[in-house]
């Protein structure tokens, strides 16, 4: 048996459990899902309360799914998502290193999953009870297309989202000013 992924499977598991639970609950000082939302508006995630719903949701239960050990490249492709989203939309501008905001700690886990989906979750998981053993290079490419696959998902929508918020904007000023113009040729 491998205790190093059960022990890296616990750790990895339990902060996104504790991400999560901090951006839907507010717990452990976290900002809860009005705090989340007020962070997805400034970095241009919108609509804001599904996005903030849905990382809180993705970081809570696919951390519980990787600490499991079950469907572990489907959870481990979803964190991966949640990373690099951040990195993309947070970190990517304040460099590496994590002391000045950077993407150091997106890039660790990002690898940590990287490296049980590659290894499996192990005998102790709910994969290997379920008899699945998907692991090797399989494995960590699957976690990483579901990843970055997830991950263009989500900022496209967004910006989508976003271009359809600024017609809309546009279209009820044009509406808007036809009216005034109306009023004032009466």
């Amino acid at each position: 048996m491998r205790i190093g992924t059960l022990v890296l499977r616990l750790v990895v598991g339990g902060v996104f459990v504790g991400h999560g639970l901090q951006k839907l609950t507010g717990a452990f000082g976290g900002p809860g899902l009005e705090g989340t939302e007020q962070m997805m508006e400034k970095t241009g995630m919108t609509p804001a309360a599904r996005n903030a719903r849905a990382v809180a949701l993705t970081e809570t239960a696919g951390g519980a799914a990787i600490a499991l050990g079950a469907a572990t490249p489907l959870a481990a492709g979803g964190l991966i998502a949640t990373m690099l989203v951040a990195t993309q939309k947070v970190h990517w501008r304040n460099g590496f290193w994590n002391t000045k905001g950077g993407w150091e700690f997106n890039a660790v886990l990002i690898t940590a999953l990287t490296a049980i989906a590659a290894d499996g979750p192990g005998k102790l998981s709910v994969d290997a009870i379920r008899g699945r053993k998907r692991g090797g290079l399989r494995g960590a490419l699957t976690a990483l297309a579901v990843g970055a696959a997830g991950a263009v998902g989500v900022v496209q929508l967004a910006k989508g989202a976003q271009e359809l918020a600024a017609e809309e904007h546009s279209a009820a000023e044009a509406r808007s000013a036809d009216g005034s113009a109306r009023d004032a040729a009466l």
